[in-house]
């Protein structure tokens, strides 16, 4: 029988709405399965589905996952699709809604009934959070992180959770670690970069890094970053993949095989947050430089805050009628959007190793990057698909105008793009060699582990 929870569960954090069951997706006994704890900074996130991708796989393979997050989802609970309804009523808030005084009011309850049954843990914490490098992390913060830590790990320890899982270097992590020091929780973290990498000592990185009794890598390029900071991680820290669900690859392609229509305009789309580290200021300059550009059109699915500069930049390019925002989507209707484009821009100053990308790939929309980051373990220059220096606003140009003019080209690229995927983006396929770390850390058997590369 599990515990009674202690705050803000669906009851309190979404009253008023009732959910069907989760679907069972494992035939195992949860005896038998593996339990652990993720938490996330914000779940669900519209630019974070594959979190929720990655536990429901995670979950079919008998896992018994419980989510804890730092902030509530990114929209209102009414407008998640029901797949996120079902996680969001599920899921542990360790910051309640900013309108429900009467949550913050049991969280502080909660810390307080903690802080009196645990007074040698939360000093562990508070020593932890003294310990931390100081730059740019003042006392405030320090204390917020460590007051979650409480909370917390209490909620882990009521549910008896002994393994605590994570994505990302900024804040979210931090409270992991204190977390982990204070109620001695073994975790593991997953790292993207590139940003986790740019402010190394305010995150406390290093020290993250040293802490986790398992570090994953989503490519060579984040292993190397980890290594550089500590590299006596290196018999901790695996390269894991992430991939797209294998269900993309059997849509149809975008991607015509007859001559194109002259009369309808050719759609360029790139999805993505719209900040500077996407570099769609120079893919706007790119777009205003192609010829015949009364043929095409320009499409930007995602929103933030350079939305206003952006349209104002579009604007004194001459560009306002054939430039479409549409703002955040849900992940079926970014996909589906995606799917009927011609061709697909992503000109990142800064990525990780984007699924946005691996996911155009698999519906065949042949794809311009850039050379940054993992990007190039995903994308093969000329191969299956194109990559031009960041911020090169003629290298851009040309690679847009090239696919423009060429069909088979593209066509070729799309078709090769697809296989790349299939092959080594498969999301359950590279699931894999996580769940076997995970069973491992778990104290469960599993297969012989060896470095995935």
């Amino acid at each position: 029988m599990r515990p009674t929870v202690f705050f803000a569960r669906p009851q309190s954090l979404y009253t008023g709405y009732t959910l069907p069951d989760r679907a069972v997706h494992s035939a195992n006994s949860a005896a038998h399965r593996s339990r652990l704890a993720y938490l996330l900074s914000a779940y669900p996130a519209v630019s974070h589905t594959f979190f929720l991708r990655e536990i429901l796989a995670l979950r079919a393979r008998g896992f018994e996952i419980h989510t804890a997050s730092i902030n509530p989802p990114d929209r209102p609970f009414a407008a998640l699709p029901l797949e996120e309804q079902q996680e969001a009523a599920s899921t542990f808030y360790l910051k309640p809604l900013r309108t429900a005084p009467a949550q913050w009011l049991s969280q502080l309850f909660a810390l307080a009934a903690t802080l009196a049954a645990h007074p040698i843990v939360a000093l562990r914490g508070l020593r932890a959070a003294a310990r931390m490098p100081r730059a740019s992390v003042p006392w405030s913060l320090r204390l917020g992180y460590w007051a979650e830590s409480m909370i917390l790990g209490r909620w882990m320890r009521r549910h008896s959770l002994t393994h605590l899982h994570v994505h990302f270097g900024g804040p979210v992590s931090s409270v992991a670690l204190l977390a982990a020091r204070a109620w001695r929780i073994p975790w593991s973290l997953t790292l993207h970069g590139p940003g986790e990498f740019h402010n190394e000592t305010p995150t406390w990185l290093r020290e993250k890094i040293l802490s986790a009794t398992r570090i994953f890598a989503i490519s060579h390029f984040t292993r190397s970053q980890i290594l550089r900071i500590a590299p006596e991680a290196e018999q901790k820290t695996f390269v894991l993949r992430l991939g797209v669900e294998p269900s993309l690859l059997t849509q149809t392609t975008s991607q015509p095989t007859t001559p194109r229509d002259p009369a309808r305009p050719l759609e360029i789309v790139c999805t993505g947050r719209l900040v500077t580290a996407k570099g769609q200021r120079v893919l706007l300059q790119a777009f205003a430089a192609l010829t015949r550009r009364d043929q095409l059109r320009l499409v930007f699915i995602g929103d933030g805050p350079d939305r206003a500069a952006l349209h104002s930049l579009a604007a004194a390019l001459g560009l306002a009628a054939q430039v479409e925002w549409t703002g955040a989507l849900d992940h079926a209707s970014t996909l589906a959007r995606v799917a009927r484009a011609d061709l697909f821009v992503l000109a990142s100053f800064a990525e990780g190793l984007p699924v946005a990308l691996m996911e155009a790939m698999a519906l065949g929309v042949p794809c311009v990057s850039t050379f940054i980051a993992g990007i190039p373990e995903l994308i093969h220059d000329g191969e299956n698909g194109l990559l031009v220096p960041a911020s090169d606003l003629a290298a851009l140009t040309a690679a847009i105008q090239r696919l423009i003019d060429d069909p088979s080209l593209c066509q070729r690229l799309a078709e090769r793009a697809r296989l790349t995927v299939a092959t080594r983006y498969n999301l359950y396929l590279n699931l894999d060699p996580l769940a076997d770390h995970l069973r491992d850390l778990c104290g469960q058997s599993s297969p012989r582990l060896a470095r995935h590369a």
